[in-house]
């Protein structure tokens, strides 16, 4: 890391610089320091602490904090090494409910000024350990239609007949048929509240979806194959391409809309300017993984020990396939490593076009 460029944190609108410590005898850990006024200053600013309500009690000041208990032991640190620092560096005491107990971080002090700045410190650390956790859920639009599976197996059989001497092609990289969907972005949702704000978050996106599709399920062609890399003799995704039927860029605005408002909210990180609508039809990390089925292609797979395939004939024989059309009438909320009665993903919530 360049000591002079450190990477940079915005935390309620506030830039904070992270510096990597290094302790003898401690895996490496990572220190935060408010970039803004000097520490007087910012203590005085602290008071107001907007984010979070500190109220006066009878032997000073208290706050709880709502905190993901996966998330306890990067505040508690090695040996309570890192609570023990805050609580040094901040005047404040900090209370942790024990681990795997889903509850409140509470912090108190004699000082208004020490309750804001651990709690400000807290809140750094926790959003900075958030963005290291895999995602849990991720939005989807279902291609699992019968028609489209038909389709989808039609498809397998053939290029399994057709193609299965070109390198790495075998029945193993193929999706399940009952998982086939588009990603519209992750999110790593880390207990039940947090499901249940992204649930809430999810149902107030309805109504623009519902403006843009007109009340109306959107009929969609799933026509054409494509691969994700630039060689065709080594590729490690091929999906199947997906359109409104009468050429509309509908379908994209709802993608774009939905990232937009749960990036707004702090649910999502923005990867791209625009989704990429696309449907994993193929995947070389099936191979080396049976449960990598349930991604589906969802998120960013480590590349490690993955074996390529050669795509070109299928290309060539396949690249205008038509899998089928369908009704798409739904957004869902999916949850990862997951299969409910008819073989998707089980849902934590969702809301419809119509």
């Amino acid at each position: 890391m360049d000591v002079l460029r450190p990477p940079l944190i915005n935390i309620n609108g506030r830039i904070y610089r992270r510096n990597i410590v290094k302790e003898e005898h401690y895996e490496e850990e990572e220190d935060f320091s408010y970039m803004g006024p000097s520490e007087s200053e910012a203590l005085e600013e602290d008071e107001t602490c907007d984010s979070h309500f500190i109220e006066q009690t009878d032997k000073g000041y208290r706050c709880a904090i709502d905190v993901p208990s996966v998330l306890y032991k990067y505040i508690i640190g090695k040996k309570g090494e890192t609570r023990r620092r805050l609580e040094f560096d901040t005047k404040a005491s900090i209370s942790i409910p024990k681990q795997g107990i889903e509850g409140q971080i509470v912090i108190t002090a004699a000082q208004k000024a020490a309750v804001s700045s651990a709690v400000t410190r807290v809140e750094v650390l926790v959003e900075s350990f958030r963005k290291k956790q895999p995602f849990t859920h991720f939005l989807s639009l279902p291609l699992n239609d019968s028609k489209v599976q038909e389709g989808f197996q039609t498809f397998k059989d053939e290029v399994l007949r057709q193609c299965s001497q070109d390198h790495g092609v075998d029945e193993s990289i193929f999706q399940n048929p009952a998982k086939l969907h588009l990603t519209i972005g992750t999110l790593a949702l880390l207990n039940d509240t947090e499901v249940r704000k992204a649930c809430a978050h999810l149902q107030e996106c309805q109504s623009f979806i519902r403006d843009i599709t007109e009340g109306k399920a959107l009929l969609l062609e799933v026509t054409g194959i494509e691969y994700m890399n630039d060689d065709p003799a080594m590729v490690d995704v091929l999906y199947a391409k997906v359109s409104v039927k009468d050429g509309c860029d509908r379908l994209q605005m709802i993608a774009d809309r939905l990232v937009e408002h749960f990036v707004s909210v702090g649910l999502m990180v923005r990867e791209w300017d625009r989704v990429k609508l696309h449907g994993t039809v193929m995947n070389t990390l099936f191979r080396k993984d049976t449960t990598a089925e349930n991604r589906g292609g969802a998120g960013k797979p480590s590349t490690s020990e993955r074996e390529a395939f050669d795509a070109r004939s299928i290309l060539k024989k396949f690249g205008n396939y038509g899998f089928g059309e369908f009704e798409l009438n739904t957004v869902q909320l999916s949850q990862r490593y997951s299969t409910d009665c008819t073989g998707y993903y089980s849902s934590a919530g969702s809301i419809s076009f119509s």
